[in-house]
């Protein structure tokens, strides 16, 4: 089986790098984090205007997809880059909507989520209580583990994260009931299993732009005399890491293609451990100064670890992994 993009999909992969390289992310990441939230969304239609969010929404609905491949390959971006926001949350409540089959409902929200004119985030069973950045998105969608879809009628109070970016909130209840079901439980599960993937891919990209930024201080910073990147246990460290990685993308492009959820499990798993081991390579080798708010680097930091654990731990995708290698 082919895992390597094609020429098309990689030069869009390019175009959103070149994209996210020309802005200045991390002062919207600082702002997003101030509760700012209009360099981020002046970002976001940037990156609408590539077509990104209209991957997850299908065509019957001003969207380009679903294209999950492609999709993921964007997200990698994104985590590099560190872009803000709730645009894993955004893709899944698309495909969550899709999946419902209620033309009414795909009518009113998608075609705004596929064109970058609305946001979105949501809560689903099993992936925790808290949504992100609820503050800063269009709708707020919960799924109850009864099979209820809701839109809430609004955040509740903010709470601190571990990545100022990550803006948490415990969803007010009530709100309009949208659907009921077995089916919106059906396209609760799809919907997870994207959002999964999304952040496996995110996961990727943030350990690849750690990996890199900490290489670059290797080869500046000096002990007796020599850039610490010439010493063997910084080399073997950096090695280790990239190693991480590499391994974790193969799983991203198969997850990707299938959609199975032992291999989107398999994909998160891998990329988020690869993610948080580059961070603590990263904070290992540059010191003190890797402490410091002031330096970029700290942004990338302080986001391995939530999204190493958002939309499944390292021990709910080990065991979603065994349940589909026991089926």
């Amino acid at each position: 089986m082919r895992f390597l993009p094609t020429e098309e999909q990689s030069d869009f992969a390019r175009s959103l790098h070149g994209l996210l390289g020309a802005s200045d992310v991390p002062a919207a990441v600082r702002a997003w984090g101030a509760g700012d939230h209009a360099p981020g969304r002046a970002l976001w239609t940037r990156l609408a205007g590539t077509g990104l969010f209209a991957l997850a929404v299908d065509e019957a609905y001003d969207g380009l997809g679903p294209l999950p491949l492609e999709l993921s390959l964007g997200f990698v971006e994104l985590g590099r880059a560190g872009v803000p926001g709730p645009a894993v949350e955004t893709a899944a409540a698309a495909v969550l909507l899709s999946r419902l089959g209620d033309e009414a409902l795909a009518k009113r929200f998608l075609p705004g989520l596929a064109a970058g004119e609305t946001s979105a985030t949501l809560t689903l069973p099993g992936a925790g209580p808290y949504a992100l950045d609820a503050d800063a998105a269009t709708h707020l969608f919960t799924v109850s583990p009864a099979g209820e879809l809701r839109l809430a009628a609004g955040p509740g109070p903010l709470l601190a994260s571990t990545d100022p970016a990550r803006r948490l909130c415990l969803p007010e209840g009530g709100g309009e009931l949208l659907a009921a079901g077995p089916q919106v439980t059906a396209a609760a599960a799809a919907a997870g299993d994207w959002a999964r993937l999304l952040t496996a891919a995110q996961c990727l990209g943030t350990g690849e732009a750690l990996l890199a930024r900490t290489v670059e201080y290797a080869k500046q910073r000096t002990q007796f005399g020599t850039a610490i990147g010439g010493f063997q246990a910084v080399k073997h460290r950096l090695a280790d890491t990239l190693l991480g990685l590499e391994f974790a993308r193969p799983l991203l492009w198969a997850a990707a293609l299938s959609l199975a959820p032992e291999e989107v499990a398999a994909a998160k798993l891998t990329a988020g451990e690869a993610a948080y081991a580059a961070a603590m390579t990263a904070l290992q080798l540059h010191g003190a100064v890797g402490y410091t708010e002031e330096l970029d680097l700290s942004l990338w930091l302080r986001k391995a670890r939530p999204l190493r654990d958002a939309w499944g731990t390292p021990a709910q995708c080990r065991a979603a992994v065994l349940q589909g290698l026991a089926r």
